[in-house]
């Protein structure tokens, strides 16, 4: 498939650099299966979805994984991407070329570590020299990994170590936040509970690839980069069980529902998984376990893009944006959110 189908023109000015204050203050576009759509904010969530409905979130938590440091006299930025082992991370380097396997980094504070070979990915392997948890380093010398839409207009600063990581943040891992559940509050949790809706959490360690443009021209030359999930068994059968009685699935955010989608069967029964997934969802897959997702807006040309043009349609989804960007939503990691209700959910 032709990746210029997933290609529309976004204006800087839609780009959201702060996300909405409070979180369920932003908008919200609500689209159903037969195109009509409607502008809400978040707040109105519960007002959209029927009791007995599953929201399920992404408990993910974004560690500081961006580093900068010295190489001898070259300046080199690292992005971890993917626990290895205890002390062990793959990262994409800046100025790759001026690192050799064996090399040390020095990443001040008194984080140092040593490169190994260049993977498959394009990555590097660091291995961080020490007893400490590379956690515990990461947290003297790393700063929160704001995509590059965001970093490349302003610097991080310290508003994004809360900005940017949800109220169901559990699990270290990820290098990227959940963005969907970006949006929640404890206010709105409530409302979400009173109104008979359920929630669920299920863990998937984002990784950096999540920022990466598809580079290819045709969606079949194009590889994901792998992202460790898991479902406990528990949450499994819950989730089989509010579906089983009429209850919906709701993803909150692209990563729950690819992580709902790669623990799915054939017969769309949930399995427990834990596991790397490399799913790639373009128009044409045969959703199985989900019937509705919440996400933000997305980069042309993406992977997620072209997630939600499967879930909805393309031509569909193309003019779902063109709407959004003439009428002013914010996109991208801190902007306003979407509910997509395909015709099979209604």
């Amino acid at each position: 498939m032709r990746v210029d189908l997933f290609d529309f023109h976004l204006p800087p000015d839609n780009i959201a650099l702060r996300p909405a204050s409070p979180r369920d203050s932003a908008r919200m576009l609500l689209v159903q299966g037969d195109g009509a759509m409607q502008d809400r904010i978040v707040r109105d969530l519960p007002s959209m979805l029927r009791p007995g409905d599953v929201l399920v979130f992404n408990d993910t938590k974004v560690i500081p994984a961006q580093l900068e440091g010295m190489r001898g006299e070259a300046r080199i930025g690292a992005t971890l991407h993917k626990r290895q082992g205890l002390r062990q991370w793959q990262a994409f380097l800046r100025n790759a070329k001026r690192v050799r396997a064996g090399d040390r980094i020095d990443f001040g504070a008194g984080v140092t570590a040593i490169a190994g070979p260049r993977d498959e990915d394009g990555g590097v392997t660091l291995d961080f020299e020490g007893d400490e948890p590379v956690e515990v380093l990461l947290e003297r010398a790393g700063r929160m990994p704001l995509p590059p839409y965001i970093a490349s207009k302003r610097p991080t600063d310290e508003r994004d170590r809360s900005d940017y990581q949800t109220m169901f943040a559990r699990e270290d891992g990820a290098v990227a936040a959940p963005t969907a559940a970006l949006h929640f509050t404890p206010e709105l949790m409530a409302a979400i509970a009173d109104a008979g809706i359920a929630t669920e959490t299920l863990t998937l360690h984002v990784g950096a690839g999540t920022f990466l443009p598809v580079k290819a021209d045709d969606t079949d030359d194009h590889r994901m980069h792998a992202e460790w999930g898991r479902i406990d068994a528990a949450t499994a059968d819950r989730l089989n069980a509010a579906r089983a009685a009429g209850g919906r699935l709701i993803a909150v955010g692209t990563t729950s529902l690819r992580l709902l989608e790669s623990a799915a069967g054939e017969d769309g029964l949930l399995r427990p998984f834990a596991a790397e997934t490399r799913i790639f969802i373009t128009p044409g897959y045969r959703f199985r376990a989900v019937d509705g997702l919440m996400t933000n807006f997305h980069l042309p040309k993406s992977t997620l893009f072209m997630l939600v043009s499967a879930l909805m349609g393309t031509e569909r989804m193309q003019a779902v944006y063109g709407h959004a960007i003439e009428t002013g939503y914010r996109f991208y990691s801190y902007g306003d959110s979407s509910l997509l209700l395909p015709d099979r959910s209604v």
